[in-house]
């Protein structure tokens, strides 16, 4: 690795990203129930109905229909990859799970992911807890991985419940003597949502068919750790300035990765972590993006945290040819940003 300025930068030598799936959670919550939810609440503070679509863009988010079927999402997705990648579940070697959330503080999620799918005894398993984040960071740990002779096929997962914390947001905004301010403060937790997503990671001199993941650069600006904190009995997030000091950080980690060689300004597809229409505006003005080339899946999914990402990823891979060139961002909560080029 290469430090400039502060800023990593990362090349791998012989890795392949070999297949990736998502899960669908399968309980659609829209962003009309949720006002009717709280429409007390509104009229009391005088908010109208439809923030959610106008504000962050954002008409349905998805749960599951049970609390440990991020578990099973997980796995389901895992199965998906692994059936898309022809790789079978005795190759793995190492499995690495990225969510946020979890049924218990110990053991790791990542030992009932690993139980739930069969794994063998050899595969290495543990999670990644880097917010929105997890899922990218297993990535490259797992590419690492691979290059460094260590292991040779890495499965990575990604599962997000948010069905208790949506529950106890709506609770917590009915209190005496709410403000605007606090409701603000809160909203951003209803934008999140459920679903699952997994990759399957190999050698590429085995795999001509898969998609060389290239590299890219990471990036910290720890300062904001303050921005959002949250737990399953509530988040609060300063949403404007999360937003601008994360795509600030996106675009000085682009531009010093220009220094060391990376050119991203004619990408195929740019895969982005998955917040809101306005974030999504602001990044696309910021690294003057082409919109068609930035695809959306907060829209009827919300935020679905580190499982964002892949999830639409694996969608925009039904569109992708031989060749193209993707360019994924990620930007998690803390703040970090991560790069990383994927070559079809």
């Amino acid at each position: 690795m290469n430090q400039m300025n502060g800023n990593t930068t990362f090349r791998h030598q012989n890795v392949a990203l070999l297949g990736i799936a998502e899960a669908v959670a399968p309980v659609e919550v829209t962003s009309d129930e949720l006002d009717g939810e709280l429409g007390d609440v509104l009229q009391e503070l005088g908010l109208p109905t439809g923030l959610f679509q106008r504000v962050a863009g954002v008409e349905a988010r998805r749960q599951w229909d049970t609390p440990d079927g991020f578990i099973t999402g997980s796995a389901d997705a895992g199965r998906t990859a692994l059936e898309k990648a022809g790789i079978e579940r005795e190759q793995i070697g190492l499995m690495i799970n990225g969510s946020v959330s979890r049924k218990s503080m110990e053991p790791s999620v990542a030992v009932s992911v690993h139980n739930e799918l069969g794994l063998g005894t050899h595969a290495m398993n543990f999670d990644i807890t880097n917010a929105c984040l997890g899922f990218v960071n297993g990535m490259t740990m797992a590419a690492t991985m691979i290059d460094s002779g260590q292991i040779e096929y890495a499965l990575v997962v990604a599962a997000e419940e948010t069905s208790q914390l949506r529950k106890n947001t709506v609770k917590h905004l009915h209190r005496d003597g709410i403000t605007r301010a606090e409701y603000l403060e809160e909203f951003a937790s209803l934008t999140l949502g459920s679903g699952a997503a997994a990759a399957v990671l190999g050698p590429a001199d085995r795999h001509p068919e898969g998609h060389r993941i290239k590299g890219g650069v990471t990036r910290a600006a720890t300062w904001n750790h303050e921005l959002c904190v949250g737990g399953w009995d509530g988040m609060y997030t300063d949403s404007r300035a999360l937003m601008e000091n994360g795509i600030g950080l996106v675009v000085d980690a682009w531009g010093e990765a220009a220094q060391d060689g990376w050119d991203w300004r004619d990408m195929t597809s740019y895969v982005t972590h998955q917040v809101s229409s306005s974030h999504t505006n602001a990044l696309l003005k910021a690294m003057s993006l082409p919109a068609d080339r930035v695809p959306t899946t907060f829209p009827t999914l919300g935020n679905v945290g580190p499982a964002a990402l892949p999830i639409t990823l694996a969608r925009e891979a039904e569109t992708l040819s031989k060749g193209d060139r993707v360019l994924t961002v990620g930007v998690g909560s803390g703040l970090n940003a991560a790069l990383t080029e994927i070559e079809w």
